[in-house]
């Protein structure tokens, strides 16, 4: 059997994942607390490596890993395209504009807009493509704060429930795009290594169509 390494994304993202990958025997027990530890062998070979959510696509990409797991929101800012065979389904949140209640966005033609995010690609893409000049303000947290402050006009950021929005007075002003995670490949891998790979692939496809019927 040809081995495969995996890279998963910390958090809670792994619990999520770890049941797909269990149903098509891609696993190792100790992943369910993994501790400190990144690198986990199975008695096949497999390797699994347990990263920030935001390595995973280098990892595939350069061939660290032949396939992992990531969030379209995190696939979205990678600046190379790669292959995602699978969406798994889980993880949903969605990228969305927020403001303070009260101030939209129209209603000042011409001005350049300062958004706060930690997503600069999409919400550069995402205004640009409306017409409307920005300057991005790079954070890494508290993205809410930036508007009630005057730091910034709004915030572009991944909304679970909405809840933190609104204890700090903001809105949704527009949905970008829904995010869930998917399966990406290392395109060399998938040639390379197609013959384990295309069965776990659909395996993952009917394990994912199988939770979402659950759910």
């Amino acid at each position: 059997m040809t081995p495969l390494t995996v890279a998963f994304a910390k958090g809670k993202l792994l619990d999520d994942t770890l049941p797909l990958f269990q149903a098509i025997g891609l696993y190792h027990p100790d992943l369910a607390n993994p501790g400190r530890k990144l690198l986990f062998e199975n008695a096949q070979g497999d390797r699994f490596l347990v990263v920030r959510a935001t390595d995973v696509p280098a990892y595939v990409d350069y061939g660290g890993a032949d396939l992992g797991v990531a969030g379209l929101d995190v696939l979205m800012e990678y600046p190379d395209d790669l292959y995602q065979p699978v969406d798994l389904g889980i993880g949903y949140c969605r990228m969305c504009v927020a403001a303070p209640a009260g101030h939209g966005l129209d209603d000042r033609p011409g001005t350049r807009l300062r958004v706060a995010t930690k997503y600069p690609r999409t919400a550069e893409e995402h205004f640009l493509a409306k017409g409307m000049g920005v300057e991005i303000i790079k954070l890494y947290g508290s993205m809410e704060l930036a508007p009630l402050v005057g730091m910034a006009d709004c915030i572009v950021d991944l909304v679970s429930t909405g809840q933190t929005l609104r204890e700090n007075g903001l809105v949704e002003l527009e949905t970008i795009w829904e995010s869930t995670a998917r399966v990406v490949v290392n395109r060399a891998s998938m040639k390379i290594k197609h013959g384990r790979l295309a069965p776990l692939l659909e395996g993952l496809r009917e394990a994912a169509a199988g939770l979402k019927a659950r759910s």
